[in-house]
């Protein structure tokens, strides 16, 4: 997948079929709309773009980082993404702009898909609406998706976040068709676990939402290969002074034990699957008593992937 971070640099491309939105979660919704793009593109001997805009345009941030996002717009088959700055500049953008002189005039968009309460230009004033006046004028034809609902709930990125963060990983998985993961980089860490016998991978999540604190049973991809593992998420109580800071001024740490595994990832991308929850964090009285409890966790999610 060819990625551009603008329109400068397009170029003239092929019959292009554009699915339009952030796509900040890639979730049921997002996926279906993103994949009857490509379906178009094939058939017509086209070139499938996805548009989609960074940072989040909502204060709330997005679900997975860039880089996350292009991934899954890769593993669906698209042709070509275009990341749209979405700075104060843009965001001042009328509507009627943005699809006259990107839609229309720099990216010559034939087919345009969109979810039904997809918005855009400034104010949010831009909606399906809009998009059809300018299809039945004739400058491309539009197609636009109803909101899924899976179980009565409809699949919306505000509904995942909600589910993520409250650690509801079952029902996540079902909006988004994926296990809830993050996509990280590898950092450098204080080694301590390395010195209790389990080395671990210390990540920088990118902003990326995650599952509240607690241990986890994890799936790490490293480019194709598929690793299993543990994943903490916490404070570090156990490593905590006694006039150390209350936990909620704390920063939250993301380290990950890989079993069976060896590789130097610093500076690398990992992407951490979320299986299932182990237990919830909690203060040791000694690095003696976590290391005996890292033991069992590792005893418990060796036995969740059915390893020996």
């Amino acid at each position: 997948m060819r990625v551009f971070k603008g329109f400068n640099q397009i170029g003239n491309i092929n019959k292009p079929v554009v699915a339009l939105g952030v796509f900040d979660g890639v979730h049921r919704g997002h996926s279906r709309i993103i994949s009857a793009c490509v379906k178009k593109a094939n058939e017509i001997n086209g070139t499938s773009v996805v548009v989609t805009f960074d940072p989040h345009p909502q204060k709330q941030g997005s679900i997975y980082s860039l880089n996350h996002r292009l991934k899954l717009f890769s593993e669906l088959g698209a042709d070509v993404c275009i990341v749209v700055n979405f700075n104060e500049a843009f965001a001042r953008m009328k509507a009627v702009d943005f699809v006259k002189i990107i839609l229309i005039k720099k990216i010559r968009a034939r087919y345009v898909y969109v979810g039904k309460n997809f918005r855009f230009g400034s104010l949010a004033r831009g909606n399906c609406k809009m998009l059809s006046e300018f299809s039945k004028a004739g400058n491309f034809s539009l197609k636009s998706f109803e909101v899924i609902k899976v179980n009565g709930q409809p699949v919306s990125s505000t509904n995942i976040r909600r589910l993520i963060k409250s650690g509801q990983l079952k029902k996540s998985e079902k909006l988004l068709t994926r296990p809830v993961s993050i996509l990280g980089t590898v950092i450098r860490g204080n080694f301590i676990a390395r010195s209790l016998g389990f080395p671990t991978a210390n990540i920088n999540p990118h902003h990326e939402v995650i599952p509240p604190i607690g241990i986890y049973a994890v799936a790490v991809r490293i480019n194709k290969q598929k690793f299993f593992g543990i994943c903490y998420i916490g404070t570090r109580p156990t490593l905590l002074a006694r006039n150390a800071l209350c936990a909620a001024d704390l920063p939250v740490h993301i380290e990950t034990h890989i079993f069976n595994f060896n590789m130097n990832v610093y500076k690398k991308d990992l992407l951490i699957e979320f299986v299932k929850k182990i237990r919830e964090d909690k203060k040791f009285v000694s690095l003696h008593d976590l290391s005996v409890q890292v033991k069992k966790d590792i005893k418990k999610a060796k036995a969740i992937f059915s390893l020996p």
